[in-house]
């Protein structure tokens, strides 16, 4: 019988989303779910505010009754800008999180936040959203200085969707005329049993998980980290500048395998070990062990060897945090609330945006739910848009992911990589990765993505358009190319 942890493991790779993205891969099944999906019933704005109206307001904690957003992550954050931009937040929006803290840009935290304290660590207030994005830092006095009511520390437990109200842990009823859920994802985490409770073991999802394996690290001689994927690349890449002993344990055969080819996996591998980290590929974990301490102390996997380990974290990918909305429809395919290119769900006056929404990816023609910075950011904002105005027009997004690792001082080289699009077809791989390389994705002849290292502003701006506008392209004379910049000049001709 396989073990607890690689039955976990197995499933999380089977999963249709990564951890910033989607699976890239269309299924047969993801496509005969869009077609038996038809839009979910719309509601105009005066609609819901009637019923919002007549309600009775003494038994309600909160003030700001109009509109609601639960969850206090990028999305929330994006969304209530949003708001604040036509004028309909103050006096009438309300978040409700179980985040200590106004919203912030979540991908710092396996990334600058992770930081020696010696190299200029990220912390807030300087990466509160919207900052992310270029615009505006949204600390909590912003949200006091624009009338949006903040429940913190709070997450909702229940909702009503006949009398328009959810419950909040805390017991808290709060009434809403339209709900907007942007609860995102919880860590996929080991069983007890299997030791993923013990003091030393880390997952990392919040500022409080972050702030916990910086203790931790400083403290740190031997670091396991399981999983090959974002997290694991992300918080090995940071172990290193620690000067700690790194491993990276995955079942796979090469890291990220939902997105690098197995030749461009080795490139990136190679430069890991290069900086010290190890890799163990291929590898099922049986158990997690503990020392006299009670702490961690290894790694015990299924051949019966064992990884010292003082410091372990956990990389397996995300859960959409959605079973108190389970009422409002899920996606049995993908997962996560199914909703209609304007963010609708199939209740009139209910909305799900970023992670955990199940939405049509319109340009691939099948439901999809992306776990990425970039979706939380555009779906909150179109979202929030076709609530408040006549804009109609349906989410029409473009895959896209990306990484920056080693960017602390005194690292030897800083990685950045950008994807565009989807990974499906032949693939051409030009570049040595000293310091470019680039991989392009052809099928039946049409560019379906690109993937870009260390690429310049105007190479990475090119990137969207080739993914988006899937020209005709000779694979023969990509092949041939002799150089990263030849190529893209090559792409760039046949758009």
């Amino acid at each position: 019988m396989p073990s607890p942890a690689r039955r976990l493991m197995a499933s999380i790779s089977s999963t249709l989303s990564l951890k910033h993205g989607l699976s890239l891969r269309p299924t047969h099944q993801q496509s005969a779910s869009l077609i038996r999906t038809s839009p979910a019933p719309g509601i105009g704005f005066r609609s819901f505010r009637r019923s919002f109206v007549a309600a009775s307001s003494s038994a309600f904690s909160n003030e700001n009754r109009e509109f609601v957003i639960v969850g206090g992550g990028n999305a929330a954050g994006y969304a209530a800008r949003t708001f604040v931009e036509h004028g309909m937040a103050d006096g009438k929006l309300c978040m409700v999180t179980k985040e200590p803290h106004a919203p912030y840009e979540r991908p710092a935290l396996t990334k600058a936040y992770l930081f020696p304290l010696d190299k200029k660590p990220a912390r807030l207030p300087g990466f509160h959203t919207c900052v992310g994005s270029g615009g505006e830092r949204q600390t909590p006095d912003w949200y006091k200085e624009k009338g949006i009511e903040m429940i913190y520390q709070d997450p909702v437990a229940s909702i009503d969707i006949e009398k328009q109200t959810v419950t909040t842990n805390s017991g808290k009823l709060l009434k809403y005329g339209a709900l907007i859920v942007a609860t995102g994802c919880t860590a996929s985490r080991f069983p007890e049993k299997i030791g993923g409770n013990l003091p030393g073991v880390h997952y990392i999802r919040d500022v409080g998980d972050a702030d916990s394996l910086i203790s931790s690290l400083e403290k740190a001689k031997k670091v396991v980290v399981v999983g090959g994927g974002y997290i694991g690349m992300e918080v090995a890449a940071a172990a290193v500048g620690w000067k700690l002993d790194t491993t990276i344990v995955f079942p796979e055969n090469h890291l990220l395998q939902r997105l690098f080819t197995p030749s461009l996996a080795q490139r990136y591998e190679q430069f890991y070990q290069e900086n010290g980290i190890k890799f163990l590929k291929g590898a099922s974990i049986k158990n997690l062990e503990a020392g006299s301490d009670g702490r961690v102390s290894g790694v015990k996997l299924e051949d019966g060897s064992t990884l010292e380990a003082d410091t372990v974290v956990i990389g397996i990918g995300g859960k959409p945090a959605v079973s108190s909305f389970e009422s409002v429809g899920l996606n049995s395919s993908v997962g996560g609330i199914e909703v209609d290119g304007l963010f609708r769900t199939k209740v009139p006056g209910i909305f799900a945006i970023g992670d955990v929404a199940a939405f049509p990816l319109k340009m691939y023609n099948r439901i999809a739910r992306v776990e990425h910075v970039d979706h939380a950011r555009r779906s909150a904002q179109h979202c929030v848009k076709s609530l408040l105005t006549a804009h109609t027009d349906t989410y029409d997004y473009l895959p896209y992911f990306y990484s920056r690792v080693f960017e602390y001082e005194g690292s030897s080289r800083k990685i950045w990589w950008q994807f565009f699009g989807d990974n499906v077809g032949e693939t051409v791989e030009v570049g040595n990765f000293d310091p470019k390389i680039a991989t392009f994705w052809i099928d039946s002849g049409k560019l379906n993505g690109v993937l870009l290292e260390s690429g310049s502003p105007d190479e990475f701006q090119l990137l969207p358009e080739l993914a988006r506008r899937q020209p005709a392209i000779d694979k023969s004379k990509l092949e041939k190319a002799s150089s990263v910049e030849e190529a893209l000049e090559i792409a760039r001709s046949s758009l």
